[in-house]
């Protein structure tokens, strides 16, 4: 859904991304960085009940960490290593907002609320390993009504609007992301012939 707007931002972090391209600094380290920037924000604000400033934080460094791609292509340096710690780390990240989200939930006696956070977390990792065991088979999985980018946002943005005291905006939010039929693999066609186990 997101992904329309993927050419403007590429064009608004150009500039950046030309300025860094001046600078001993890599993709991977940008890349690296971000990731510890949102682990640390949403480990450290989430469970603190800093609901706000952690999702201020994790939007910082979620596109902080969308000039890497940028940055890689103006270098010229893009792979598939690259593209590996990319995807990875962006796991681990989502993770900790979960995670941090989780945490503060059954500190303050919602427990089930923590469960449905807990399996935001399981269910984020298993749409990547789906998506990447499906390729992998050789077969197409690129189509859903809701991926990373969304599903992050959707987050995101109900953790900082209950931070500001927005009731149930949470609860609603953390249920849209548990729902299996916004995964990516809800996109998964049919293999090519000779292509199952």
């Amino acid at each position: 859904m997101l992904n329309s707007l993927r050419p403007y931002l590429t064009r608004l972090l150009t500039p950046v991304g030309e300025a860094l391209a001046r600078t001993p600094v890599t993709p991977n380290a940008i890349t690296i960085t971000g990731t510890c920037g949102m682990v640390a924000g949403a480990l450290w604000l989430f469970p603190t009940g800093h609901l706000f400033a952690g999702t201020m934080v994790c939007t910082f460094f979620v596109l902080a960490d969308m000039l890497d791609g940028v940055l890689a292509r103006i270098k010229g340096t893009s792979g598939a290593w690259g593209a590996f710690l990319d995807s990875t780390l962006d796991r681990i990240g989502d993770a900790a907002v979960f995670a941090g989200l989780a945490i503060w939930l059954a500190r303050t006696g919602q427990g089930a609320l923590a469960v449905v956070a807990l399996f935001c977390l399981v269910a984020g990792g298993l749409v990547s390993y789906a998506k990447a065991r499906a390729e992998g088979l050789g077969v197409r999985c690129d189509v859903g009504i809701a991926e990373r980018t969304e599903r992050l946002l959707i987050g995101l943005t109900s953790a900082g609007l209950s931070g500001l005291g927005v009731p149930y905006v949470l609860a609603i939010g953390l249920w849209d992301n548990a729902d299996p039929g916004a995964a990516e693999q809800s996109g998964i066609s049919q293999p090519p012939a000779g292509g199952t186990r």
